[in-house]
């Protein structure tokens, strides 16, 4: 068990190889680019906010097609540099978060059917050029297999991210890459009298659990880490195997879904195969630009390392508007994992608002209660020990500029995030900070909103 923990906290330090460069020189020329880009005006660039219907939670481009399917897209793209200064042990890596889906969408009989495909190429583009600093200079790291294979690193450098497990161990510090196929699923909706009513099933999709995923909402689109709450909040959205019926009235939604509880597995590439042996239930309001929910479900052994099952209840508000002329997309939640007679709070507050037609600033702030230490493969019959959690609490301020005459969608970002952590994680990560620099592509900005 003590080896699966030192082979995950410090994976792949024992297989290096030395560089020939210093990533942190390349991290203050970006950084330097993006002040440049900031001061030089583009044709876009207004002094005041821009004259614009603020910005939908997760908009598709929509093509109308001649047949009677209506088609829409979506994608995101963040590929850059990503720098985790801690005590002991630094990392810097070059990745890019990334997902593209597809809808299609006609009249079937008294309803709409709509059709739904999401990929993600992450598989190759996270976890494989990942540095540290050696005897010799920086030096590229690499994981083994239980076989003495080397292995890339398995995720993207992120102090105190937990979940899911790569080469056997649970994942700590790093964020795993999510899987090829995001979403494959099928929608139907009707109305009778003042009822709307709405079946989904999906060989892969996400249940009534949780708020929007942090990567579909407008707050957290622009930033390219993955919440710390994430398994405390929308984790499941990327499920293999869910069934889903909802109810609407008026501004409420009511709905309940029966999915497969289990996290996906280490094999990125695959479909697990679907299961119903778990269950959820959701109620959500939205009127105007704000929206909320209130979410419960009962997950059966989603973490193989962790055999036992988890109660998860979630609940958030968000609104998506603007103030005055200025977009703004928020929202404030609230995520607990009950297990095993503990209960584990997640508190998370995001935000990305327009300052004009080509500046954007965004936040995320966090504070968790998680197992860092002590967190390994345990046996079913012998997860009754003491357990040990550690407070995290995490800020990170970014700015994004729009390089419109570049190209629609592309811009240039940088963030940072500061740490505040308990006592018994202070010796050995310090007060660590995270640093990203990178360019995005997401096109069509403004086409028309996704609904759940």
């Amino acid at each position: 068990m003590e080896q699966n923990q030192l082979s995950t906290a410090f994976v792949g330090i024992i297989g290096r190889q030395v560089v020939k460069f210093r990533p942190i020189q390349y991290l203050v020329a970006a950084v330097a680019m993006v002040a440049l880009v900031g001061v030089v005006p583009s044709p876009a660039f207004a002094q005041d906010a821009p004259d614009e219907q603020p910005p939908a939670e997760h908009h598709h481009h929509v093509v109308e097609s001649s047949s009677t399917w209506t088609w829409s897209t979506d994608a995101n793209v963040l590929a850059g540099y990503n720098y985790q200064d801690r005590r002991f042990a630094d990392f810097w890596a070059w990745e890019s978060q990334n997902w593209g889906m597809v809808m299609a969408e006609r009249q079937l009989g008294a309803g709409r059917l709509t059709l739904n495909g999401m990929i993600s190429l992450e598989p190759w583009t996270i976890g494989r050029l990942v540095y540290a600093h050696g005897l010799d200079g920086p030096e590229r790291v690499y994981a083994f297999d239980s076989f003495g294979r080397q292995q890339p690193i398995g995720g993207s450098p992120q102090a105190f991210q937990t979940g899911e497990s790569y080469l056997g161990s649970p994942i700590i510090n790093f964020q795993h890459p999510h899987d090829l196929f995001m979403g494959i699923g099928a929608k139907y909706r009707f109305t009778v009298g003042a009822l709307k009513y709405a079946v989904e099933a999906a060989l892969v999709g996400s249940p009534a659990l949780g708020p929007t995923v942090y990567m579909h909402r407008e707050s957290g689109r622009d930033n390219p880490s993955a919440p710390l709450t994430h398994h405390y909040l929308d984790s499941t959205h990327i499920t293999p195997g869910v069934v889903t019926g909802g109810v609407g009235a008026g501004s409420m939604l009511f709905e309940a879904s029966a999915f497969r509880g289990e996290e996906p597995d280490e094999n990125r590439l695959n479909i697990e195969q679907p299961k119903l042996d778990s269950w959820s239930a959701r109620a959500s309001w939205r009127h105007g630009p704000w929206d909320a929910q209130f979410s419960g479900g009962h997950l059966h052994v989603p973490e193989w390392f962790e055999p036992t099952d988890v109660t998860r209840l979630t609940a958030s508000i968000g609104f998506n508007g603007a103030i005055g002329r200025r977009p703004l997309a928020a929202i404030v939640a609230w995520g607990q994992n009950r297990e095993l007679g503990f209960a584990l709070d997640g508190y998370l507050a995001e935000w990305d608002l327009r300052l004009s037609t080509a500046n954007s600033i965004y936040g995320r702030g966090e504070s968790v209660l998680k197992e860092i230490f002590g967190l390994g493969v345990h046996p079913a019959g012998l997860l009754n020990h003491p357990r040990n959690f550690s407070q995290i609490n995490a800020l990170t301020v970014g700015y994004v500029r729009e390089l419109s005459f570049l190209g629609p969608g592309l811009g240039v970002g940088a963030d940072v995030t500061v740490y505040d952590t308990s006592q018994d994680l202070v010796e050995y990560y310090g007060s660590p900070r995270s640093y990203h620099v990178f360019l995005r592509w997401r096109p069509n900005r403004t086409a028309p909103a996704h609904t759940h």
